[in-house]
């Protein structure tokens, strides 16, 4: 299975030269989903389509070219067979780490976790034990040693990186470099409850909900276009330490839910926000 992921000013036959194309090639839909962005113009689209014949992926590749200059297309065409290569961040909390890799070994998440980064010891063994690489980086508040993530991503082959409570701001050119392919996951519906003690806030506040939000890394820091978000029901019986419990659960269901779209690529970002199909 192969995916087309387009993106385009919204003209009058976008889905039906799509189609055309991909029926001229003897390719066969599998799934298709559009959205026309009414506050962009912009048109959104995502296709799921199986080659019929042994040259009909490049036969549509050809012919596709033509189309995408007609409407003037930013697109993308994937293999959705091949696990999307993945680096891991982390610091010392280790509830999502540990989910991601317990989808990732029973295959419910379509990914392939080349390595894990942490400026901490304290995943190591649990990374090692997984057979995965595991890359210690002794950070400073003057250097954040992003030079090194840079690299192991770039010697990877990685695609995307995510952020499971990896405890450091990464730096405004760090994020504009790998815009678009670092997930953060975020204790609360942002912006509220920043820096320490979330859940002491959130406590002090007298909350009847907590929850988390997995969002894209931008140069503002915890600002990116948001992804998925949940939420589960708290009351005044809730201590911080029931109320960080339940905050974390929810933190690798969500973070886990983001990584899933983004491997299906049915992730869109436009402006602040982002279109899921």
């Amino acid at each position: 299975m192969h995916v087309l992921r387009l993106q385009c000013e919204d003209k009058p036959g976008i889905v039906a030269a799509v189609a055309t194309a991909l029926s001229n090639a003897q390719c066969n839909i599998e799934e298709s989903s559009q959205f026309n962005d009414s506050f962009s113009g912009q048109f959104f689209m995502r296709v799921v389509f199986s080659a019929l014949q042994e040259n009909s992926l490049g036969d549509f590749k050809n012919s596709f070219q033509d189309v995408s200059k007609r409407y003037v297309m930013t697109y993308h065409i994937c293999d959705l067979s091949l696990p999307l290569k993945t680096l891991v961040m982390v610091s010392q909390h280790d509830h999502c780490l540990y989910d991601l890799l317990y989808r990732w070994k029973n295959k419910s998440l379509p990914i392939d976790i080349i390595g894990v980064i942490s400026n901490h010891e304290t995943t190591r063994n649990l990374t090692q034990d997984h057979g995965l690489e595991f890359h210690k980086i002794d950070v400073s508040k003057t250097d954040k040693k992003e030079e090194i993530i840079q690299r192991l991503y770039d010697e990877s082959g990685a695609e995307l990186i995510v952020l499971a409570r990896y405890m450091q701001v990464l730096s405004d050119s760090f994020c504009k470099k790998n815009a678009g392919h670092i997930i953060n996951i975020h204790h609360s519906f942002l912006p509220g409850f920043k820096g320490a003690r979330p859940y002491s806030q959130a406590y002090e506040r007298g909350v009847k909900i907590t929850g988390a939000t997995a969002h894209f890394a931008t140069a503002d820091l915890d600002e990116g276009p948001i992804i998925t978000q949940d939420i589960v029901p708290v009351d005044h019986s809730y201590t911080p330490q029931m109320m960080q419990r339940l905050g974390q659960d929810t933190e690798a269901k969500v973070l886990a839910r983001a990584v899933n779209l983004f491997a299906e690529r049915r992730i869109f970002i436009q402006d602040r926000r982002t279109i899921i199909l």
